[in-house]
């Protein structure tokens, strides 16, 4: 590594290759990061190249060096705030039970008031 870097620290890099699992990004003239896939941004990314092209200048932010390996990981994703899960907030999960509640309360208790009805039927 050219120049000493630190985790958290924010900088600007070029994209010098993209595979299927990440983006490279040249620090400097003799440094280079990946970018993982899962740290391009938030939600899944089933083709890197959709977000990210060779030779175009990102923001990253260091997330983990290994000096003995020489790998430094970086995040385009961390520059930003997550965005909020409106599933979870206006759509909570019911479990199977409170559905099946929900949707047969009434047939099942029709069958239970009309039982009565099909035993006195049933005595002709």
């Amino acid at each position: 590594m050219a120049k000493k870097y630190e985790v958290g620290e924010e900088l600007t890099g070029k994209v010098t290759g993209i595979q299927p699992y990440g983006a490279f990004v040249s620090l400097d003239e003799g440094t280079q990061g990946l970018v993982h896939i899962s740290e391009v941004t938030y939600g899944f990314v089933k083709d890197i190249n959709e977000f990210l092209t060779v030779g175009e200048e990102v923001k990253v932010k260091v997330l983990e060096i290994d000096e003995k390996a020489g790998k430094i990981s970086l995040s385009i994703r961390a520059l930003f705030d997550a965005p909020p899960d409106a599933r979870k907030d206006s759509n909570p999960r019911k479990t199977l039970q409170a559905k099946v509640d929900e949707r047969d309360a009434e047939g099942f208790n029709s069958l239970k008031d009309k039982l009565q009805d099909w035993i006195d039927k049933s005595s002709y």
